[in-house]
């Protein structure tokens, strides 16, 4: 009987490290096989490279990374700036999901910080819909699956939405007893250091992952590192509310009790 499949969807190399990968080896560890794919190359990712250069050091880093988690990696489709909402990418990314067979996609939050993060979230929901049906044509063509699915959107950039309010996580995953291996994935994109001390200021980029993970283990009020995620509502995906992640982590998953009292004062 195969393994049961799981597919952390990123824009660029490493966002699944700072936001996923967590989640993806605790996965692993409880016997399910993970998948790894970033839409963009990272072409653009460099102050010190060249655009193809950039591509050819970035996908050797996210090809390291993968191996590191123990990932099957998926090759990058797009470019940088250029992860865009439209039918030919849609195509290609319900590929890689109906490859994987993953019963948990693993994705960006609906509303982030820049458009890369928030297109690859509309990309990664409607292929994982479309993940069923088999008039809905794949490129390359690759048979549709009925497993049921359950999509999971990580924590937005500074756990806030582009207007700097601040996001609440649905649910907590403890990524302490992975945070070594975690770290190492991370490690691996050695050459966002620069990139992203120009750029975005964070100094350290490890270090920048280490607080945001403390932070969300500190809002858990139990784990020490933690993932935040909401869970996409779950029609058209399965035919009941499935929270696969909560059935499969048991002790190291932990609903945010705010989070869905928050929800029941909206109905």
């Amino acid at each position: 009987m195969p393994k049961p499949s799981a597919i952390a969807i990123g824009a660029h190399p490493d966002d699944i490290e700072f936001a996923m990968a967590g989640t993806l080896l605790q996965l692993q560890a409880a016997g399910w096989e993970i998948h790894y794919f970033n839409l963009s190359c990272g072409n653009l990712g460099s102050v010190k490279l060249n655009a193809a250069q950039a591509t050819r050091t970035r996908t050797r880093e996210a090809k390291s990374a993968a191996k590191i988690l123990g990932a099957k990696y998926h090759a990058s489709i797009c470019n940088d700036l250029e992860i865009m909402y439209d039918v030919p990418t849609l195509r290609k990314v319900a590929a890689v999901i109906r490859k994987s067979k993953a019963s948990v996609v693993l994705t960006h939050s609906p509303v982030d910080y820049m458009e890369d993060h928030t297109n690859t979230c509309r990309l990664a929901v409607t292929a994982a819909f479309a993940h069923g049906m088999p008039n809905f044509k794949s490129t390359p063509g690759t048979k549709p699956f009925a497993n049921k699915v359950t999509v999971y959107h990580a924590m937005p950039h500074s756990l806030r939405d582009p207007l700097r309010r601040r996001v609440m996580a649905g649910a907590f995953v403890n990524t302490t007893p992975v945070r070594a291996q975690q770290v190492e994935a991370l490690a691996a994109h050695a050459s966002q250091q620069d990139w992203l001390d120009v750029s975005q200021g964070m100094n350290s980029y490890i270090k920048s992952g280490e607080e945001v993970s403390r932070m969300l283990g500190k809002l858990s009020k139990k784990f020490k590192f933690a993932e935040g995620w909401r869970r996409h509502l779950h029609f058209g995906f399965s035919s009941e509310e499935l929270d696969p992640l909560k059935d499969v982590l048991g002790k190291n998953y932990l609903v945010n009790q705010k989070y869905e009292r928050s929800l029941e004062k909206e109905e």
